[in-house]
């Protein structure tokens, strides 16, 4: 019955340690992506703060990518914001002379191709 304890005790702190792990990668992730997202907005002519309030920030991204911001508001249908992000990640590439094949990388790595956007030398041309 002791080896058993000792088991669960070595199995919670290697559980732990994965966590404690997982936890920061993403938080790194989440930093870098925010600042990627503030390049892209100050690039696009928007506050860069824009891209840390919630729903400031949506209404930024789609008039960045679309040209009229209360299309976000689409977000909230059900089924319906499934094809709206998908519709802004491609007219976000667009947006920033990019083809169809950066809107699939958006659309699939994220956070990958807004660092790209982000920190390269794209330049924002504006919503086609």
């Amino acid at each position: 019955m002791e080896n058993y304890e000792a088991y669960e005790a070595a199995a919670s702190a290697i559980g732990a340690g994965f966590m404690i792990v997982y936890y920061v990668i993403c938080l790194a992730l989440a930093i870098v992506m925010l600042v990627a997202m503030w390049k892209m907005f100050v690039k696009a002519g928007k506050p860069g703060w824009a891209c840390i309030v919630p729903f400031y920030s949506q209404y930024c991204l789609f008039d960045i990518a679309m040209g009229n911001g209360w299309l976000f508001l689409l977000s909230f249908v059900p089924c319906v914001n499934f094809v709206m992000a998908i519709l802004c990640y491609f007219r976000l590439a667009k947006a920033f002379g990019r083809g169809t094949g950066f809107g699939f990388g958006l659309v699939f790595l994220t956070p990958i191709f807004m660092m790209i956007l982000g920190f390269g030398k794209d330049e924002y041309i504006g919503p086609m």
